[in-house]
């Protein structure tokens, strides 16, 4: 189906979220488990949609939302905590709750019109 770039600092969930990508017939083509890496994924990498970990740590993904957003790639945050810090210009992006289930993640990619 479509090429994924998934941005998750918890190792665990993002294997768990990957497994879950690929149950839905999505490919995982990167990774990346910090801010750093996602903005050079994010700059270089080619993929069809992103889920993004909102919270990185003590960063948040705020940034690589914006490379995405030039790029013209559809994306979705994933967040333990809501909307809180999401800024105001991406509340309109599809955003997951964590923890979430695989049908809440089909919803999701389907809201980003994924191939």
């Amino acid at each position: 189906m479509a090429s994924v770039l998934l941005v998750e600092d918890e190792a665990l969930i993002r294997m768990m979220v990957a497994d879950m990508l690929e149950e839905l017939g999505h490919t995982v083509s990167a990774e990346a488990a910090n801010l750093a890496q996602a903005l050079a994924l994010a700059s270089s990498a080619e993929f069809h949609f992103a889920i993004l970990d909102f919270s990185l740590g003590a960063e948040t993904s705020v940034s690589v939302a914006d490379v995405l957003q030039v790029r013209n790639i559809p994306f979705a945050f994933a967040s333990g905590y809501g909307s809180d810090g999401v800024p105001e210009k991406f509340l309109s992006r599809p955003r997951l709750r964590k923890p979430f289930q695989i049908d809440q993640l089909r919803i999701c990619t389907d809201l980003l019109n994924v191939p």
